[in-house]
Formats: C-alpha cells, structure tokens, sequence
C-alpha cells in the first residue's frame, strides 16, 4: 500500500493528487514557469540557472548543451557504463538561502539516454524572512530515457523552502526519478520545530498528468510525529518509475517491502507507474534501499543493468 494513512491523515500538510482527468487538474498545474511565487520568494539572492541538453550521437548519448547563470555547474560527464553518461550536478555554495532561486533545466532528446545524481545532499538553510525557491524541469523526448537520482535535500529547522519538480515525457519515453528529504538534522540532534518545505513533483505525458504530488511540511506540526502522519521519521522519499508497462509482479514487489521501527517501504504499481515510498532515520540507508528497487526495475524499464554513479560511494 502507498501510506494510505500516512496521506490522508496529514491532508492539512501533506496533499497528494493521482489524477488522469486532465481538467481537473490544468487550474493548479500550469507550466514550470508558472510556479507559485510569492512577495518571499522575489527577494534577492542568487539567481542561478542550469540548463543542459543530451542527444544521441552514434551509439552513445552525449551532452551537446550547457550553459549556467550563477553558481550552478556540472562536472565533465563520466562513461562507467560505456553509452550512457553519468552527470553530476554541482552547487558550488553547498546550500540554499533565504531569497535564493535556483533553477536546473534538463532536456534528453530522441533516443538519448541520461542519468543524473550530485555528488553531495542539497541543502535548505535557516532564514527568517525571505523564502528559498529550487525548481527543476526535466523534459524527455520520444523513446528516450532518463534517470533523476539526486541525493537527499537537508531541510534545516527555520528553514522557508519550495522545492518544485516536472517531468514532461513524450510517447515512448522512459524515467525512473526519486527524492529524498530530510527533515532538520537527526545526527545535531536537531529536529524540524519551526519553518517549513513546499513541495511538488509532477510527472506528465504528451501534456496529460500521471502523477501529481503536492506537499507542504511544517514545522512542529503534529504530522511529523504522530503514528498516522511521519510517525516520528524524519527523512521520506519517493521513487517513481514509468515507460515500462505492467510487468512488476506483485511477488517481486513484496519481496522489497519492510516495515520496522528503523524504517518502512511499500511499493504499488499503478497502470504503467510504479511508485515507491520510503520511510526512515539515515540518507545512506535510504539510498541503498531506493538502489535496491532501482536496479532491479533498470532492466525491465531501460534494458540495462544496474550501475551505480561512483560519486556514491565516495
């Protein structure tokens, strides 16, 4: 199951869509550059941009664009794996302040095959007045892949942060994407008591939703600790697979799945989405059971065997 209780209970705080009916949702979608901005988030900052392009050359797939605004770069791609490059998306800063607005375009052409990750967790500072802002738009060409495999996002306490993410896929076209969010620092004993993260990933199909999420965090609400809402966790993430129809056995899901006091994963597959939601106290462990979904679904939905960015491990 997908947390049933989790999202239905924290419907103040946490609010998920799944909806196919596109007039339903158009009024509170709209364009990446339609996000929801407020007088908080037009104060200066860094405005940095990110934008790069993959393309299909022989038989690789190569970056054939880049270009940046601010402190937002890439590393040289790396080829562990031979056709498909490994990207490593770099913030140089090493965080996120108050009145930042950062802003990462991707864009994997026909055919081409791209994974991305970063080599450190993103992180959102305290700030008392001034909201930071980080949007990312992912678009997928016809019978492309791409692989978003970032690493966790830090959301300090006194943190104000909206986090926005939108996949735009085309026919034939496949993704497999997660997040991972923490809430305040565990290992500082620091806990997430004030500020809060607006949150929203949006996956679309030639202009039609798939998956629509929308979530706000608060700090000190009693969502993050009761049973019925992050039941005292402080980091949860969310995988979601699509491109590769209904052919994850239900068997194969549950052989994934575990609930403990340390941490809970549950796995549903719906039409051709696979969604994985993730529970838990510790980055690295949430990252080795996200990879253990991955690489078994990376076959079925690219045709490749699982190998995983060296940055990883580092």
């Amino acid at each position: 199951m997908l947390f049933a209780c989790w999202h239905a209970a924290c419907s103040q705080h946490l609010h998920l869509i799944h909806n196919n009916d596109e007039e339903t949702v158009r009024a509170g979608s709209g364009r990446m550059n339609a996000v929801m901005q407020s007088p908080e988030s037009e104060s200066p900052g860094w405005q940095a941009e990110l934008r790069l392009a993959i393309e299909r050359r022989g038989d690789r797939s190569v970056l054939s664009q880049r270009s940046h605004v601010g402190p937002l770069r890439i590393q040289r791609p790396f080829y562990p794996e031979g056709a498909v490059p490994h990207l490593y998306l770099l913030h140089p800063p090493g965080g996120v302040v108050g009145g930042d607005q950062l802003s990462i375009q991707v864009v994997v052409r026909e055919k081409a095959h791209a994974l991305l990750t970063t080599p450190a967790a993103n992180k959102f500072y305290r700030c008392e007045q001034k909201q930071a802002l980080m949007r990312q738009h992912i678009q997928v060409h016809r019978d492309a892949c791409c692989e978003w495999l970032p690493q966790e996002t830090i959301v300090y306490e006194g943190a104000r942060a909206e986090s926005v993410t939108r996949v735009d896929l085309e026919q034939g076209s496949r993704f497999i994407g997660w997040e991972m969010t923490c809430l305040g620092r565990p290992a500082a004993n620091e806990s997430f008591a004030r500020g809060y993260l607006r949150q929203r990933f949006e996956l679309w199909r030639e202009g039609k939703p798939l998956w629509l999420e929308r979530a706000r965090y608060e700090g000190g609400s009693p969502a993050l600790n009761a049973a019925w809402g992050l039941a005292d966790f402080p980091l949860s993430a969310t995988m979601i697979v699509t491109g590769y129809g209904n052919s994850f056995t239900r068997e194969e899901c549950a052989a994934l799945e575990l609930k403990s006091t340390e941490e809970r994963l549950s796995i549903t597959q719906m039409d051709d989405l696979l969604v994985c939601r993730y529970l838990g106290q510790q980055a690295q462990q949430a990252r080795r059971r996200l990879a253990a979904v991955w690489s078994k679904v990376r076959p079925l939905v690219m045709q490749r065997a699982a190998c995983e960015p060296r940055v990883w491990n580092t």
